[in-house]
């Protein structure tokens, strides 16, 4: 599994990677890694008031970042590993199970993982690799590293929750 381990490779030393989930393709880096959380944010021009999710293992991993309550919980083991990402405060990043081998594989070896479409901020995110590549063209940061698996099943980006009210409140469907 040559991409993966170049993946892995390349993260913990503070890259940026292009990758399949299990929506669109995606950019990936180490959560813990301010520089390169900060480089994720320059590539994506993606405006500092907007939150990067987080790509995580299981819930026991989500409990570092926050705290959940049983019910939701209960809630969450109904919707992960899946196209959900909860939001659990309104200053800090949501949460993701992905239901994508490759993935849950590098959080698995790496940790958190923060994540968001590989697209430039106000384009649309897509499960095509050339329409990805083709935003980053030319732009002056580039990712590390591009995972290419060809084109994905179509798809959308995941359903964001919002976790703080009871019942949950969807944020985008």
């Amino acid at each position: 599994m040559k991409n993966f381990e170049l993946a892995v490779k390349v993260i913990k030393k503070g890259g940026v990677v292009i990758c399949p989930t299990d929506t669109v393709y995606g950019l990936v880096c180490d959560a813990t890694n301010k520089k390169a959380v900060e480089r994720l944010y320059k590539i994506k021009k993606r405006p500092r008031n907007k939150l990067i999710p987080i790509f995580i293992s299981d819930i026991k991993m989500a409990k570092r970042f926050t705290n959940i309550t049983p019910e939701q919980e209960k809630f969450l083991k109904n919707v992960w590993p899946g196209k959900v990402t909860a939001v659990f405060h309104h200053r800090k990043p949501g949460l993701r199970i992905p239901d994508y081998k490759f993935v849950l594989n590098l959080v698995k070896h790496i940790g958190p993982l923060a994540e968001t479409s590989a697209n430039i901020s106000g384009q649309p995110a897509t499960t095509k690799i050339k329409e990805v590549l083709k935003q980053f063209e030319g732009r002056k940061y580039q990712p590390d590293l591009v995972i290419d698996v060809g084109n994905l099943p179509k798809s959308k980006p995941s359903k964001i929750i919002d976790l703080t009210v009871w019942p949950p409140k969807i944020l985008r469907p």
